[in-house]
């Protein structure tokens, strides 16, 4: 049920994506469209208002010639004060509109028609050219009939003059610039939509590929099994000159983190069961001890031929006791390493360090007299620093004991001092070499893992006491939790361990 709600989710990713492109796209697209329609129409609108004022100016310049004309022919002519006889005269175009005053009040007007010649306008018409004054100012007028005009008035010796032309010829080009602009732009936006759409097209086939990309990682089952290596984006589409390649990159590096952490994740659930079986067997060990010398406690293990016990319930109690001791020194290791794991703070304060060492040194001599102990402490004056005296204290201890049980009777252990660093930034550093046979090189890598031991069978002869493995695993916590490191280099003839650690956390 679960694999199929997980295809589900990936094809619906999928689909989605898909979705999600056509959706991207479709908005380029338009937005594009959109940009070309503004730009479009604004350039025409521009075109059409440059190309109006121009032609408008070039009406009023004629008007304007027009009523200087008129003037001009009243002047030569011996007419009355309603004679409009100049709109006889040659190149007076076709509704050219004239008109006289007098006191105000319009006393001839007539307009020319489409055969030559003159008619008098209507009373209707007059009205539309009252207050017009005679000072040259051009005005925009609807005379009934006859359509809007630009008209103006000069006065001058005599009555005034009135001269007015159409404006339907300037409407008329206009209308058919708005028409032609109008056409092209249709033609042109469809062919940029088209060309846009395959460009966007084109421009949008990477980013399709690293979204498909995304949709295959997306369908694998990271949460369970074993996961196969994941796909990754081609080079093509990792261009970092490209929003694409960008994200493509970005998605690659995302995949690689997702491996390291599946791959961290698979060694963290190796070392935690390998870790669980190894407690476990520690744990069990001392456990079937203290059960077998409880059934001889209480009468069920095997007598002797006269009956007795073949062990005496002091040595069963001696027994019971040492494994129960070991089986808590286990539980405290293991709980002490859960605490260090969790980050809990340590209890510091100032620390000789020299004496601290000397002091785990004695010890470790009482407990292993038959090894040759030696101390150096190669420093300038007193060694202190900000630590937690018992878990250092330990460290060093679990060192000098991990040399004494792992090298033979006779063996030269030297623990070391000494000052290292750079001038104002000193550290401390504390070496335990001994001369014994080594370490084997298949165990170096990881020998501060925990339950690693020399002895990696998990049967013991009856009654040896071996180590749990969790020793060296502490020392390189605790030197961690102090900000110090931990290493060790080993050959046979020469074992040396190093533990840095800063003067001040």
């Amino acid at each position: 049920m679960s694999e199929r709600q997980g295809a589900s989710n990936g094809d619906g990713g999928g689909t989605g994506g898909g979705l999600g492109r056509r959706s991207l796209r479709v908005r380029l697209v338009l937005f594009v469209s959109v940009t070309l329609v503004v730009v479009c129409a604004a350039m025409a609108l521009t075109t059409v208002l440059v190309q109006r004022v121009h032609l408008l100016g070039d009406l009023d310049k004629r008007v304007t010639d027009a009523a200087e004309r008129s003037q001009g022919g009243l002047q030569r002519r011996t007419g009355d004060a309603t004679d409009l006889g100049f709109l006889n005269e040659r190149g007076q175009p076709t509704g050219t509109l004239a008109a006289r005053f007098a006191d105000g009040e319009i006393i001839a007007a007539e307009v020319v028609t489409e055969d030559g010649r003159q008619r008098v306008l209507t009373t209707a018409q007059r009205a539309a050219l009252k207050g017009i004054t005679p000072d040259g100012t051009l005005h925009t007028r609807t005379v009934p009939g006859l359509g809007t005009y630009r008209v103006t008035a000069l006065g001058g010796d005599g009555v005034p003059v009135l001269a007015g032309l159409p404006t339907a010829d300037v409407q008329r080009v206009i209308d058919r610039l708005v028409v032609v602009e109008g056409v092209i732009a249709a033609v042109g936006l469809a062919a940029a939509a088209c060309a846009s759409t395959v460009v966007i097209r084109r421009l949008l086939r990477p980013l399709g590929r690293v979204a498909a990309t995304a949709a295959d990682v997306s369908r694998v089952p990271l949460d369970r099994g074993e996961v196969a290596a994941l796909g990754r984006v081609a080079d093509r589409d990792t261009d970092p000159g490209t929003e694409t390649g960008q994200v493509g990159a970005a998605l690659n590096r995302l995949i690689d983190h997702v491996e390291a952490s599946l791959a961290e994740r698979r060694r963290t659930e190796q070392r935690m069961r390998r870790f669980l079986a190894d407690a476990g067997h520690e744990l069990r060990t001392p456990l079937a001890s203290i059960a077998g010398y409880a059934e001889y406690m209480n009468g069920g293990g095997r007598h002797g031929d006269g009956g007795e016990r073949t062990i005496e319930p002091e040595l069963a109690w001696h027994r019971v006791s040492a494994q129960s001791a070991r089986m808590t020194d286990l539980v405290e290791d293991l709980l002490l390493l859960a605490r260090l794991d969790e980050g809990r703070p340590l209890q510091f304060a100032e620390v000789n360090l020299a004496t601290l060492v000397a002091e785990a040194v004695w010890d470790a001599q009482a407990a292993g007299g038959r090894h040759d102990w030696r101390l150096a402490l190669r420093l300038d004056g007193p060694v202190s620093l900000v630590a937690d005296a018992s878990r250092l204290h330990q460290v060093v201890a679990n060192l000098l004991a991990n040399a004494r049980v792992h090298t033979p009777a006779g063996t030269r252990i030297t623990v070391t001092v000494e000052t290292a660093g750079a001038p104002g930034y000193p550290r401390w550093v504390i070496r335990v070499r001994d001369d014994g046979p080594g370490i084997p090189p298949e165990l170096l890598p990881t020998i501060f893992e925990r339950f690693t031991r020399a002895d990696v069978s998990r049967s013991r002869t009856p009654g040896q006491e071996g180590g749990s493995g969790l020793g060296l695993a502490i020392a390189a916590a605790i030197t961690e939790a102090h900000g110090g490191r931990i290493e060790v280099a080993s050959e046979p003839g020469r074992t040396e361990f190093s533990v840095t650690l800063p003067t001040r956390m």
